[in-house]
């Protein structure tokens, strides 16, 4: 992948799909993800603060590239509605050829 940022994924629950979507469309018009793949009507247990929960969600899978993860994160953490959103991100090996140069052109 010489010459371009290594591609990197952000996967983050959201409340509902509108959250979802309007943080998505935020993070594309300002170049920091190329692509949200939003998957509704997940269900979630948790253990937060000591207690245990449980409810549904939308979850966003966000392409972007290795040199806008950190922030990506920062700016979906701003963007999102929960106080303190489950926010992960990580950069990816391996790719094809064409998904690598799509997400290592992001500028942001």
């Amino acid at each position: 992948m010489t010459g371009t940022a290594a591609p990197a994924l952000c996967w983050c629950p959201f409340p509902d799909v509108a959250s979802a979507e309007a943080a998505a469309a935020t993070l594309l018009d300002e170049g920091l993800i190329a692509c949200a793949n939003i998957v509704p009507g997940l269900r979630t247990l948790y253990a937060w603060n000591g207690e245990r929960g449980g409810g549904s969600e939308a979850g966003a899978l966000l392409k972007t590239n290795e040199s806008l993860i950190k922030k990506l994160v920062a700016r979906l953490a701003e963007l999102h509605p929960y106080e303190e959103p489950a926010i992960l991100g990580w950069p990816c090996d391996f790719t094809t050829p064409g998904t690598a140069a799509w997400l290592g052109g992001l500028t942001g």
